[in-house]
């Protein structure tokens, strides 16, 4: 049960405690944006062309020795492929919480996702909000992906 009416439309907007509170609706949120086509990233300085992104689809930033920011993204159409990278982004975001607070993770884990298959599964994607805390990008708001995660303190100036 919701204590409060909700004004952000998007889990990134949203506090992680709002998030735990409020998980369906940002489940919701994320599955109304889902598509069944390919995951498009805007382009820019810095951008990555396909032949480069094929052959390694998931980007850590600045670097893998010191990662600030891990992206794991993915287009899929069925569910046993999207369980499988919900389990892969439940890793990843326990390994950043490990030696650490709770409320400081060592790096940010970010999921790009595009498909039916994300849709399927609604315990899943609770679970891939939680992992990300809230950082969950689909096609219709891959435009703030770089405003809303840590990725904004790497842009060009």
């Amino acid at each position: 049960m919701q204590s409060r009416k909700l004004t952000m439309s998007y889990p990134f907007e949203a506090s992680f405690d709002e998030i735990q509170a409020n998980l369906d609706f940002y489940v919701d949120q994320v599955f109304a944006c889902l598509t069944s086509e390919f995951l498009v990233m805007p382009k820019g300085p810095g951008f990555v062309e396909f032949p480069v992104f094929d052959q390694a689809p998931d980007f850590v930033i600045p670097n893998e020795i010191n990662p600030r920011v891990v992206i794991e993204a993915k287009l899929t159409e069925d569910d046993g492929t999207a369980r499988d990278k919900v389990t892969r982004v439940q890793h990843l975001g326990s390994l950043s919480l490990l030696g650490q607070p709770p409320d400081r993770p060592k790096f940010e884990v970010v999921a790009c996702i595009a498909g039916r298959g994300f849709g399927v599964r609604r315990e899943d994607m609770k679970k891939l909000l939680l992992a990300t805390r809230g950082k969950v990008f689909t096609l219709q708001n891959m435009d703030q992906l770089a405003g809303m995660t840590r990725l904004r303190e790497y842009r060009a100036r």
